[in-house]
């Protein structure tokens, strides 16, 4: 597996602002409606929906929200229809980027990931065109230095995980999707709580890039990471810690 995303990082970052103005919620309130209807409702079977709920739980949504969540994606009561679509493509640079979107209406969202790579100096490509670089993961994030490299990589081999990256005072741990909540419990049980824990597709290389392309790649990442009906923004984009410093 390749070195750290900071993308990711800073992405993560981004979450506080998000919740502040209801984002977050309304993104997790989506992946919980689409697990159940396509999973059903009981988590203990349906590791999609555990995984979204454990999320949940971890930004402090309200029970009655994510109650609600459940009983909209197994039809007990009416609620919006939410169709996933995956978009791909290229950022100024050559950067992979790949997009998820949950959405009422996919005219619409095409239209707006459209623009945002039109706009933004980057290219939409075909389905296929960059998905074979991610790999799907179950990721955890400890940020602000809460645990160091040696700390993580004890519990976290002991525990199953894969594969482990450090940069800075953040440490990322990948596993595989369904040894997720496991590897969190074995962090939890030892006093450790991560930032964020998600299923995520983590690039299998990295790019990294610098000056306008590295400033126009950003661009276009914020910027389709603002749309309200995508979920996530995933990227191979990779640079310097003083570059990331500067744009976070």
């Amino acid at each position: 597996m390749s070195g750290h995303n900071k993308w990711s990082t800073i992405k993560h970052k981004k979450g506080a602002a998000d919740a502040k103005r209801g984002k977050l919620f309304s993104r997790l309130i989506k992946e919980i409606t689409v697990a159940a209807r396509e999973g059903g409702g009981d988590p203990d079977g349906n590791p999609r929906l555990r995984t979204a709920l454990l999320t949940a739980k971890g930004a402090n949504m309200p029970k009655d929200n994510i109650d609600r969540a459940v009983k909209r994606g197994t039809g007990e009561i009416e609620g919006v229809s939410y169709e996933e679509i995956y978009y791909e493509g290229y950022a100024p640079g050559g950067a992979a980027v790949l997009v998820q979107v949950l959405t009422d209406n996919k005219n619409r969202a095409a239209s707006e990931v459209r623009h945002a790579f039109s706009k933004y100096g980057g290219n939409l490509g075909e389905p296929g065109s960059v998905s074979w670089m991610f790999s799907k993961k179950g990721s955890l994030t400890f940020e602000d230095g809460r645990v160091t490299e040696d700390q993580a990589m004890e519990i976290a081999l002991e525990a199953g995980a894969e594969d482990i990256t450090a940069s800075g005072d953040t440490v990322e741990i990948h596993t595989a999707p369904g040894d997720l909540e496991t590897v969190k419990a074995a962090f939890e049980k030892a006093g450790l709580e991560c930032q964020n824990a998600e299923i995520a597709f983590v690039p299998s290389t990295s790019l990294e890039l610098e000056g306008r392309n590295l400033a126009g790649a950003m661009k276009l990442l914020d910027a389709l990471d603002d749309l309200d009906d995508v979920q996530k923004v995933w990227s191979n984009l990779d640079f310097s810690d003083e570059a990331a410093a500067g744009l976070e």
